[in-house]
């Protein structure tokens, strides 16, 4: 058999037997409720990403007015941080810590508490250079955004295991 007849077989079995043993990309789970409303500032860069997802997910409609939704999403608090983690012999800093942190409620249109305040946080650790100061800068901005694309995954996480009956 050719290297190239051996290269094409293996591209087609492969799938194949993947797709036998059960193998499936995670794809988002689909939310217990058909309208949901996001009840946050309008400058919350987190709320504003959440949203975004909920609309691709496809399964629920965001909605402008709480009055619309089946459920009502609160941002009941959002918190950065950056902590010192360690510093050298001269007191200059060589690592920080940086934190994302928001709590999310969500309650029903009757006002009932479907999942009470749940602090979700991330963390991650940077070390910091002097001489790197702009690069380290951008370092710390892509650290933030990646934080916060974990915490909306968190957050749609929690949502889809709200069950339809603990309405």
């Amino acid at each position: 058999m050719s290297r190239l007849a051996a290269h094409a077989l293996a591209l087609i079995v492969v799938p194949l037997l993947l797709a036998g043993c059960g193998f499936h990309l995670r794809s988002p789970q689909p939310l217990p409720f058909a309208t949901l409303y996001v009840a946050a500032p309008e400058t919350s860069e987190f709320a504003i990403q959440l949203k975004r997802q909920l609309r691709t997910l496809g399964s629920t409609r965001v909605v402008d007015r709480a009055p619309e939704a089946e459920a009502t999403l609160s941002l009941v608090s959002e918190a950065r941080e950056k902590i010192i983690l360690s510093v050298n012999a001269e007191g200059l800093v060589r690592e920080f810590r940086l934190g994302q942190r928001v709590t999310l409620r969500l309650t029903d249109a009757k006002g009932n508490e479907l999942m009470p305040a749940i602090p979700l946080q991330v963390t991650r650790d940077i070390s910091f250079n002097d001489s790197q100061v702009l690069a380290k800068d951008q370092e710390e901005q892509l650290l933030f955004r990646d934080m916060q694309n974990d915490l909306i995954q968190q957050s749609l996480r929690r949502l889809a295991a709200v069950r339809a009956g603990a309405r």
